[in-house]
């Protein structure tokens, strides 16, 4: 049966990806993210490119009123989500007391309460189907706190507690939840959190990134890590002792003493 899916962040790197791998199964597509003319380009290209039916929807998730509004847009016009990617993130890297108030609270909006939100709004429907999929994007990060980056980390910690739990709650529904925990993914990312670690990283390719992602969540797999590295970092930060973890991440991110 042929689904709709809806993606958040989906105008570049992971949702991309996410975008063009739904749409070359045939699945109709919501699309999400702020920058409406990539989306409408996004869009565009994999209507062509693969017959499937597009949607366009502009929303910035660091306005709290936006994951109703984008549920409440799905009720009007009678477009049932099968299948919803909350993949729309950013992080900050700076010392937590130097950092702007407001932007670690959007932070939290989008990372946190705008995925919690669309979840539960979305779940609802679903359960009522006996059908549908969700996929949280995480991070490697939620395995460990992470100094200069400590909100995101922290965030993401709570998106893969979050997931895995309503994972364990909704098993025998029809609903499954996954969880994708990447590790240094080459996207724009790094350039919104001014990240000044990527050197010297492995980084993964988008497109590798997102083909980990869907496969696992296709198969109901409650959480996956993307490549054996990564998997290796995340082993080692769970049987780290928290505050040696925490050092570790920091020196990586650059934290002053």
């Amino acid at each position: 049966m042929k689904c709709r899916a809806l993606i958040t962040g989906a105008s570049q790197g992971i949702g991309y990806e996410f975008a063009k791998l739904f749409a070359a199964d045939g699945h109709d597509l919501v699309l999400v993210a702020r920058d409406q003319a990539r989306l409408a380009e996004v869009a565009s290209e994999l209507a062509a490119k693969h017959n499937v039916k597009t949607k366009v929807l502009r929303a910035d998730l660091a306005r709290a009123t936006a994951p109703r509004e984008i549920f409440e847009e799905m009720e009007r016009e009678k477009i049932p989500i099968s299948m919803l990617v909350n993949n729309a993130g950013f992080g900050v890297q700076g010392q937590f007391a130097q950092l702007e108030l407001q932007g670690e609270l959007d932070l939290m909006q989008v990372n946190m309460t705008s995925l919690v939100e669309l979840t539960r709004r979305f779940v609802t429907p679903m359960l009522e189907r006996r059908e549908g999929r969700i996929l949280n994007v995480a991070s490697i990060a939620a395995y460990q706190p992470g100094p200069s980056m400590a909100l995101y980390y922290a965030s993401k910690s709570f998106v893969l507690s979050f997931s895995c739990a309503l994972a364990c709650e909704l098993e025998g529904s029809g609903v499954t939840v996954t969880t994708l925990c990447p590790g240094v993914t080459r996207s724009e990312f790094h350039a919104r959190a001014n990240l000044k670690r990527s050197k010297g990283f492995a980084m993964m390719q988008a497109d590798d990134v997102a083909r980990i992602g869907y496969r696992a969540m296709l198969r109901g797999k409650p959480v996956v890590i993307s490549g054996w590295m990564n998997k290796l970092v995340a082993a080692v930060a769970k049987a780290s002792p928290i505050t040696l973890s925490a050092r570790i991440a920091g020196k990586l991110n650059g934290a002053e003493r």
